[in-house]
């Protein structure tokens, strides 16, 4: 099961479903038909409370959510293989056909813990291309949820950045939280995967990490493209035997597979669960080769800019597509950044 949040057509109030072929299945109104069939007297009142329209909040509702999305799904999926048309309890529209909504970022979480160092194809390159700080594994800093968009929506190009890069990473959404959790336990904790695009200022980056600190180079204004939809933990398939790529305007720049993964999925949730994980919490496995920052011997052609069309893709989760376009700022903001331009871009 993929699950997205969308845009329903009609009052484009942001719902979360399930993707089925090329249809979007609303499983909030889905179980409301679903308790109704089974004779529920208040089956919108029970379904919203019990898979409320957001992913976070469905996720925060424990393993009597998920069972009931899941149970949701399934309903209405085999109808639709019957060849059933499906409404909800008042005969409302719960199936839409993907092209007549939007996607949006599969959820919104509490924290991201964006690590690095995990693919050690991308520290080699590294150390190749002479990028000056180490890429030891087991890096980690935390990447600001305001900055996530989700699929189609454009990376804004910041005018304090000549060099803007990619980064594809697979994310690991938590279902259960917990502290300290054993390696052996930690798959129980996971509620599925998705695709993430580690958007990166390098220029502000290695200003910043002249001081040992790693903040705005990763969290600028859309710098976490995030979707397009969540793939449960039991429908991954093989998670440590993925193919990943990163194309840009077609010309594929990353590619790799999470077979190269220098440690397990149930160890990376395992290390980070040093502090506490959350339901709807992200952490990410670290980026693979073919940045823009390692090419060599000149990476200019690479980085990149306003017009270029960026497509994230893991094996059975998805492509995540976005734009760049250029940031489009007010004469006083504009004066602002030229006063202070030199603080944050001098790599």
């Amino acid at each position: 099961m993929k699950l997205v949040t969308f845009l329903e057509p009609y009052y484009k109030q942001e719902r979360i479903g399930s993707l089925h072929n090329d249809k979007v299945i609303d499983l909030t109104l889905a179980y409301a038909k679903l308790l109704k069939d089974q004779g529920e007297t208040q089956p919108y009142l029970l379904a919203a409370t019990t898979i409320p329209p957001c992913m976070l909040s469905m996720l925060r509702g424990g393993a009597r959510s998920m069972k009931a999305v899941k149970e949701a799904g399934r309903y209405v999926a085999e109808k639709l293989e019957k060849g059933e048309k499906v409404c909800g309890p008042c005969d409302e529209p719960i199936v839409f056909d993907l092209s007549s909504v939007k996607l949006k970022a599969p959820i919104r979480p509490g924290k991201i813990v964006h690590t690095a160092g995990n693919f050690r194809e991308h520290a080699k390159e590294g150390g190749q291309a002479g990028w000056e700080f180490p890429i030891p594994p087991w890096i980690s800093f935390l990447k600001a949820p305001s900055a996530i968009i989700g699929p189609d929506e454009p990376i804004i190009y910041p005018k304090l950045t000549k060099k803007l890069d990619h980064e594809i990473e697979m994310a690991i959404i938590i279902e259960k939280g917990g502290r300290y959790i054993p390696e052996e336990k930690a798959w129980n904790h996971i509620a599925g995967f998705t695709v993430f695009n580690d958007i990166t200022a390098r220029d502000v980056q290695r200003n910043e990490m002249k001081n040992g600190l790693l903040n705005l180079g990763k969290n600028l204004d859309t710098f976490a493209p995030l979707g397009p939809c969540i793939t449960l933990k039991e429908d991954i398939g093989d998670v440590h035997n993925l193919k990943i790529e990163l194309r840009v305007n077609g010309d594929s720049r990353q590619v790799s597979n999470t077979n190269r993964l220098s440690v397990k999925i149930n160890e990376i949730v395992s290390h980070w669960s040093v502090m506490t994980l959350e339901p709807g919490d992200i952490i990410t496995t670290g980026t693979v080769s073919g940045v823009a920052a390692f090419r060599t011997p000149d990476p200019t052609p690479y980085w990149l800019k306003p017009g270029d069309i960026v497509e994230a893709e893991i094996e059975n989760i998805g492509v995540l597509r976005n734009p760049v376009v250029e940031d489009k700022l007010t004469p006083e903001q504009l004066e602002w950044l030229k006063k202070r331009e030199h603080l944050f871009a001098s790599g």
